[in-house]
């Protein structure tokens, strides 16, 4: 069982404070530093689980360290797990009412390490109105609101995969060189040009590569987007071994793309990127008929969580997100425009353009 560290003051459960990077009681206000010490009494260990061995037998989840109860979202169908007694009213992914009891599944592989929130709800808010006054063609109003009263923090489910790659590649290599051609130009002038011409010779390699935490997300609750486009995440320097402190107070996604899935689309993403690799190993300035064999093995797996800030709203018929790393700060979103403000840009596009033809025409 995951260790537990009860507030020293009243005897809390603590919390994770992401303002002051430590425990914080939720009552009291005392801070615990999140000392190495105490990282490394943990009872689990941020450890590679063999890949092949899972995916024939299962393992089964290890608890949360705490009770837990899960809702899910009958608009965006997004899983949320609270282990801190908590009762959702909406949903923190697309904020919808309508979200009902959902039955805890024993056999669901529960996260094995975490990387912790590192930025506060202040410090997100004002990247999140930095970000909207930034969007030039948003309606006023939203840019008014920002909306960053609807700001949550939902640590995402992920996999990482492990896997060491050899490759053997053939190719054609080809090698550019140049001819000076004569021609005349529309005038009758006689003119020359250099051509560009491409020799092809085959070519053979071999590729030795280590892919170390390939990312694939298993949410449901964000979009897939804005979730690549604030990758990456440091899972390969940062995560913790999962204690609940690390989630009590916060909102859980649970995976809903599992384990069989989750290394399809790693396995898919290694060889697009092996091919890549290989690419880049033929010689000359380009090639064709590029034929790549690879052999993967050692493939290891992790199932950890990772921090985002998620502000999910509607405006008009239509449902909008936007993503902020947690960790890193990195944002993307979604956001509605302004037909009014992009046809009066139109307009005065096409006056300056009038009025510039108009000075150089006169001036002909």
């Amino acid at each position: 069982m995951v260790g537990k560290h009860p507030c020293p003051e009243c005897g809390a459960d603590l919390q994770w404070n992401a303002k002051a990077q430590s425990l914080r009681c939720p009552y009291c206000g005392t801070v615990v530093p999140w000392s190495d010490e105490q990282r490394q009494a943990l009872d689990a260990s941020v450890v590679e689980q063999d890949l092949e061995t899972a995916l024939r037998n299962p393992p089964q989840g290890r608890g949360w360290g705490d009770a837990r109860r899960e809702v899910q979202c009958q608009s965006c169908k997004a899983i949320s797990v609270f282990v801190d007694g908590r009762v959702a009213q909406r949903c923190d992914f697309c904020g919808s009412p309508a979200i009902v009891a959902h039955e805890e599944r024993n056999d669901a592989i529960t996260p094995q390490s975490i990387l912790p929130f590192k930025l506060s709800d202040g410090q997100v808010r004002d990247t999140v109105r930095r970000w909207y006054g930034s969007r030039w063609f948003a309606p006023n109003a939203l840019k008014r609101l920002a909306l960053t009263d609807t700001l949550h923090g939902v640590y995402l489910p992920y996999w990482t995969f492990d896997a060491h790659v050899q490759a053997s590649w053939t190719a054609d290599a080809g090698h550019y060189y140049y001819t000076t051609e004569t021609y005349r130009d529309s005038n009758g002038n006689t003119q020359t040009r250099q051509v560009q011409h491409v020799r092809w010779t085959p070519a053979a390699g071999q590729l030795a590569h280590f892919f170390d935490d390939t990312l694939v997300p298993g949410t449901q609750g964000v979009a897939l987007k804005l979730l690549r486009a604030v990758e990456p995440f440091p899972t390969t320097s940062d995560l913790q071994p999962y204690s609940p402190e690390f989630v009590r107070g916060w909102t859980v996604e649970r995976y809903q793309v599992d384990l069989a899935q989750a290394a399809r689309l790693g396995q898919q993403e290694m060889e697009d990127a092996t091919r890549a690799l290989c690419a880049q190993d033929v010689p000359g300035d380009t090639h064709r008929n590029l034929v790549v064999h690879s052999t993967f093995r050692g493939r290891t797996f992790k199932h950890i969580l990772v921090p985002i800030w998620l502000v999910g709203y509607t405006y008009g018929s239509r449902q909008f997100q936007v993503v902020v790393n947690g960790y890193t700060g990195t944002i993307a979103g979604d956001r509605p425009y302004s037909w009014v403000k992009i046809t009066l840009a139109v307009i005065a596009a096409l006056i300056v353009a009038m009025v510039l033809f108009s000075v150089y025409g006169a001036q002909r």
